[in-house]
């Protein structure tokens, strides 16, 4: 491997034996061994890890909480690969799903749980992380109750459905000594590492110009189009990722102002309850400005970053496989299709075990949702609002 070409020069230097590693062995080495430097900044926002109580254990026991498509599709497949952790369990409210979980994964009955049973987690020593992809109206609840059990936790995105509900979720695994991260599969990404490298060295200057959009067409009812379940509409499924990655294009800085409008529905009986489309303007501190637009209407995944000296082009930009990038030197020459949630949740069991702090953590949920709220009040009022951070 070449790294002395500069779109390389990172990952080469976060991982200088790479070039004699096998790829599997890479590929969780690039994470764990470069996602701390990659966010520092973000990761001294994060609390502190608390002792471990097995300090012996070398993976930890993971029980997802909740089953459906992408804890099936994604996250239970990639616990099969992992390094420094594995399923160990699952929390449903359909028992005979985790018993056919249990038959296909390998792990005992016992580590079977439901909604209403979580707190008798605290006594398994099987488990040690709960990682709750439950809709984002349960995250709250469901992050407290896996917090009192004592449990480790990693919450999906978006972390809740308002500020209040994080500040209460971070304050309630501070209480309670364990660590939370939020389900930023991305943030171990090699292109959007690229993207956050650029934007903290300021290699071409500040990126000033920021416009990125992400959607899919949903033409079918489920929990997305229910506001209590859901929150809101794309913005809180699709468009943080938008916010996301404007965020990192801007070095990690809150927007000071957004501006926000909802576009007319196609299907109003489907989405009676939350918005179908929706654009957004972000304004950040040093007069970087993002043009973000999400929607049920219309598939879509781009991202565009430009700056005086050189630009950065996502297409796609947010999907789980093939994210793919260039810059006006050509195509971004870092590895392609890593396992992104492997290593998302490999990095999390190093940050236990090795005591460090997540360089996704429950403040960077609460960031978004903080952007978020400011979204929909601007759509609501027509008017430019200030984030209240």
């Amino acid at each position: 491997m070449n790294c002395g070409q500069s779109q390389r020069a990172t990952v080469c230097a976060m991982n200088p034996a790479m070039h004699v590693s096998s790829r599997r062995s890479f590929l969780h080495q690039f994470a764990l061994g470069s996602a701390a430097l990659a966010f520092g900044a973000a990761a001294s926002r994060s609390e502190e890890m608390s002792p471990l109580k097995t300090p012996a254990k070398r993976s930890l026991g993971v029980a997802l909480m909740g089953l459906g498509g992408y804890s099936a599709g994604e996250l239970a497949p990639a616990l099969q690969t992992t390094r420094h952790c594995h399923l160990a369990g699952v929390i449903t409210g359909d028992p005979a799903k985790g018993r056919a979980w249990s038959r296909r994964y390998g792990f005992p009955e016992k580590n079977i749980y439901t909604y209403d049973t979580v707190q008798h987690c605290a006594t398994n020593a099987d488990i040690d992380i709960i990682y709750v992809v439950t809709p984002p109206g349960l995250h709250r609840d469901h992050v407290l109750a896996a917090a009192r059990a004592g449990k480790h936790v990693i919450c999906e995105k978006p972390m809740a459905v308002s500020v209040a509900g994080c500040d209460e979720m971070i304050a309630a695994c501070r209480a309670a000594g364990v660590k939370l991260s939020i389900g930023y599969r991305l943030a171990f990404e090699p292109h959007h590492l690229e993207l956050d490298r650029l934007a903290r060295t300021r290699a071409w200057g500040v990126f000033k110009k920021i416009a990125g959009s992400n959607g899919f067409r949903l033409r079918r009812r489920t929990w997305r189009v229910d506001k209590k379940l859901a929150g809101g509409g794309p913005l809180m499924d699709m468009g943080i990722y938008v916010i996301q990655a404007a965020v990192r294009a801007a070095a990690g800085a809150t927007p000071v102002a957004v501006a926000a409008h909802e576009l007319p529905k196609t299907d109003a009986k489907l989405f009676n309850e939350v918005e179908e489309s929706l654009r957004f303007r972000l304004e950040f501190p040093e007069g970087e400005v993002c043009e973000g637009a999400t929607s049920y209407a219309e598939n879509s995944g781009d991202f565009r970053a430009e700056a005086e000296k050189g630009w950065i082009a996502f297409s796609p930009a947010f999907s789980y496989r093939g994210v793919s990038a260039r810059t006006q030197e050509g195509p971004l020459d870092v590895p392609k299709n890593v396992p992104q949630q492997a290593l998302q949740m490999d990095d999390f069991a190093a940050c236990i075990l090795n005591q460090r702090a997540t360089p996704v953590p429950g403040e960077m949920g609460r960031q978004h949702l903080a952007i978020i709220e400011a979204i929909y009040e601007a759509a609501r009022s027509g008017r430019r609002v200030n984030v209240r951070a």
